[in-house]
């Protein structure tokens, strides 16, 4: 038997502040108070389901913490854990080389006999191979063995240190388990601790649903490895009866590894068998170091790296964690997360955090909670940190967590909203830095989209369309079987590109602009103004074109999907050429090109109003076929676009209200991320009543008890993280606005909200802003610029803009006829706004 008992490893992080060894900063961070009274989930009962459990990450490495056993015992401890390279499958050209000589048949099927059902069929002609699944790595098990029964059981997450935390009483002894995954050390850390000394007994074990072998190296480390999927065929994949291809083969399918280390005190660690494992005896504490390691080596090269690789791999992070106390692990983790987290806090009101969280959601319809929201839009910001990070991959439709081999939707990124919608809050709520592996994704997808334009389209630029894989597949998916509504929507390329032209308004980071957002951009509007063609009308449209996922009724009265020039297209399109044209312009290049996309969008079909007074979805007024889609594609132009305001357009402002009123009345918004995208709506239609109810809705049919969002499924009710991103973002819209040019302050305020503040959010321009309000009313303002430049602010309605002061000093600005005041800010400096009533 070997003894370890690595005394740096001691005390737990509720105890810290009384080792007096350890560095000042720790101590500081730890008395610090949360920027916020309300930031923690907690019950009083494990997750029994990997639904409800807790989710921590760093952006590679991910888990989600039960708090207990799958049975419910306290006693036991369950953290499934992924590492977001692991998928199935390799790189390979998933597109029919024979799509190209179909493509003239459906535009005249369009364009010329108005035939959508032949267009719907031969569109299936052009599909490619289905994209492949993201995967789960393993299970770290504990169970402990107790001498009475369990009580007093408490499991938290607190949004402020990242860490989930289960607690409880066994015959006056207090456990504790503490879990985060740390960015710096990259390393999955859990840490039980006893009230009394020697109190600790139990067995550790590791498995997965892909494992090939469990092994113990010494008598506190364990190894697991084993090998992803050949092939895991997607939802609507023609094979899916049998959805999982395993091979040998080296490179088809990645190996990977994961080592647990376990460092005692007090007490001793013996590997075991039956199951494989460590037994823990007599220990005061431990300390279990996860790490992990796949075959990727690049969304270009086959992951053919050697299990003896991967795991030298695995060995290396894990000995350089152990190398820091468990003080510093955990230190340098905090240090990390809350330089990012902190940046921002929101405050709606008294929180009852008496009450545990599924409590408070479950009584929100009757006893509505402002506080609850506060605690949602921080939940979505911890998810992006958590999820999303310089060098990992991007935040995926389960950010980083998943516990199926088959998992709903592949896990992968779909790019007709919902990768988009995970990055909606990421510059308005300050987490710039998290759109990195986005950026990186769009590159790649470049690169594999100029592939997928000619051997498609025959057509120069790049596209994508809306499955994409850790592969970057570009290609229209479906393999003849998929709906053209989805598998044949070619333009996720300008939407992705929108959040490259995003970054640069709100960091106005030039070099960013000219090395690696202009490039990409540029393009996709070469793809794009090669892919319009002329309408007979004089119009350019695109053909074939689909309204994502929503279908109309051709004249026959049948539901058909594939028509010309839809709203989203002509949306999408008018959007990157404006946006590549202005960027051109401020480079100072490519005025040729530039001017080509200018002319081009006074062509494009203009947007139209419908026999309701809807904003039209087709160019044609068609009946819908479903008229209570989730997907609203066509008010693309309202949010997240900018083309439609009440201010600017008032009458298409109108007609996307009605089509907004239609589709809700119909049934619309019934997932969380359609439910978040209409909050979003009645934010930029500046009704924050209405957008009241959505959040309201949206606590009530599409929050699970972790907060996670939820999609229907049949009976059962699935995770999909695009709507806790896209209500953080939808949240943020509610009180700051700065699209049309002008800073709005507090522009869709509930009334439900009238008490609040909030610190640390971002608007175009370079600007940091925080708010301050009272009985409804705009109290404080201020604005810490990071670019010296003019801008116009708009008061809350009812409001003027009174003085603004830098420092002591006021400054001038200048009243417009628009209601906004023009004020010249200086970087580096912060600038305080007070303000008047009107009087009537």
């Amino acid at each position: 038997m070997s003894r370890f008992t690595r005394r740096r490893f001691l005390g737990t992080t509720s105890a810290l502040l009384g080792d007096l060894s350890l560095p000042t900063r720790l101590a500081k961070a730890l008395n610090e108070p949360a920027p916020s009274n309300d930031l923690t989930l907690w019950y009083e009962k494990p997750a029994t389901q990997w639904i409800d459990a807790l989710p921590i990450g760093n952006g590679r490495l991910g888990a989600m913490v039960f708090g207990g056993g799958e049975d419910g015992a306290f006693h036991k401890e369950l953290l499934q854990f992924n590492e977001d390279t692991l998928w199935s499958g390799q790189p390979r050209d998933g597109n029919n080389r024979d799509a190209k000589n179909h493509l003239a048949a459906i535009r005249a099927a369009v364009l010329e006999q108005q035939d959508y059902h032949l267009a719907d069929q031969l569109c299936r002609k052009m599909q490619g191979l289905f994209a492949e699944s993201y995967q789960p790595l393993g299970n770290l098990r504990l169970d402990l063995t107790h001498s009475g029964p369990s009580k007093n059981f408490r499991r938290q997450l607190d949004l402020d240190t990242a860490c989930v935390t289960s607690s409880y009483e066994v015959e006056g002894v207090h456990f504790r388990r503490e879990a985060f995954v740390s960015a710096p050390d990259q390393v999955l850390v859990l840490r039980v601790t006893a009230s009394e000394p020697h109190q600790i007994n139990g067995v550790l074990t590791l498995d997965g649903p892909l494992q090939k072998t469990v092994k113990a190296l010494t008598d506190n480390r364990l190894l697991l490895t084993g090998k992803a999927a050949a092939h895991v065929a997607g939802a609507g994949h023609p094979h899916s009866e049998q959805p999982v291809t395993h091979s040998d083969e080296i490179g088809a399918g990645m190996y990977f590894a994961s080592i647990v280390e376990v460092h005692v005190e007090g007490g001793t660690a013996t590997a075991s068998a039956n199951p494989t494992g460590i037994t823990i005896a007599n220990a005061t504490s431990f300390t279990v170091l996860v790490t992990a390691a796949t075959g990727y080596r690049g969304f270009q090269l086959k992951p053919d790296l050697s299990l003896d690789e991967i795991t030298v791999n695995a060995k290396r992070q894990l000995e350089a964690a152990a190398t820091k106390p468990f003080a510093t692990l955990y230190m340098r983790h905090l240090e990390d997360y809350r330089r990012l987290f902190r940046r921002v806090s929101l405050n709606l009101g008294s929180p009852n955090t008496t009450k545990p969280t599924d409590q408070r959601l479950k009584e929100f319809a009757a006893s509505p909670d402002p506080s609850l929201l506060a605690l949602y839009f921080q939940y979505g910001r911890y998810l992006l940190i958590s999820s999303s990070r310089p060098g990992s991959q991007p935040a995926n439709l389960q950010g980083i967590w998943n516990y199926q081999v088959t998992p709903p939707w592949s896990s992968n990124w779909t790019a007709n909203i919902n990768i988009q919608m995970n990055y909606w809050h990421a510059e308005t709520t300050n987490l710039s830095e998290c759109t990195g592996p986005l950026f990186d994704l769009i590159d790649g997808l470049s690169k594999t989209g100029a592939i997928t334009a000619e051997e498609t389209y025959g057509l120069p630029g790049w596209c994508s369309h809306h499955n994409i894989d850790i592969w970057r597949a570009s290609n229209p998916v479906g393999e003849g079987v998929g709906s053209p509504t989805w598998a044949n929507w070619c333009m996720s390329g300008p939407w992705l590109c929108a959040h490259l032209y995003e970054h640069y308004l709100f960091t106005r980071n030039r070099e960013f602009l000219r090395t690696r957002a202009y490039p990409l951009m540029k393009g996709a509007a070469e793809f794009c103004l090669a892919w319009l063609i002329e309408d007979g009308k004089g119009h350019l449209t695109t053909c074939p074109s689909e309204s994502t996922e929503n279908n109309f009724l051709a004249p026959d009265g049948k539901p058909a999907m594939t028509s010309a020039g839809c709203t989203m297209d002509m949306a999408l399109t008018r959007e990157l050429f404006a946006n590549c044209s202005a960027a051109a312009k401020e480079l100072g290049i490519d005025a040729d090109f530039a001017a080509k996309l200018d002319a081009a969008v006074t062509r494009l079909i203009p947007y139209q109003i419908g026999r309701y007074g809807q904003l039209q979805e087709w160019s044609i007024d068609f009946e819908e076929a479903t008229p209570g889609q989730r997907h609203m594609s066509h008010m693309y132009p309202l949010y997240p676009g900018n083309q439609i305001s009440p201010r600017r357009t008032p009458e298409l402002a109108r007609a996307a209200r009605v089509s907004l009123e239609r589709r809700l009345a119909n049934g619309g918004a019934y997932t969380g991320w359609s439910r978040a995208w209409a909050i979003a709506f009645w934010s930029r239609l500046l009704d924050g009543d209405k957008a009241w109810e959505s959040l309201s809705m949206l606590m009530q049919h599409s929050t699970n008890i972790n907060l996670f969002d939820t999609h229907p499924s049949g009976k059962t009710s699935i995770f999909q993280i695009d709507g806790n991103f896209g209500t953080t973002a939808a949240i943020a819209e509610l009180l700051l606005q700065s699209h049309e040019g002008t800073i709005d302050l507090l522009p869709a305020l509930p009334t439900a909200c009238p008490e609040g503040s909030v610190r640390g959010l971002r608007a175009r321009g370079g600007l940091e802003i925080d708010l301050r309000w009272a009985r409804g009313k705009l109290v404080d303002c201020t604005i810490r610029p990071d670019v010296t430049g003019s801008h116009n602010l708009r008061p809350p309605q009812g409001q003027t803009i009174a003085t603004i002061r830098n420092g002591a000093k006021p400054i001038s600005f200048t009243n417009r006829l628009d209601g906004s005041y023009l004020a010249r800010l200086e970087a580096g400096r912060t600038y305080r706004l007070s303000f008047s009533s009107l009087t009537t």
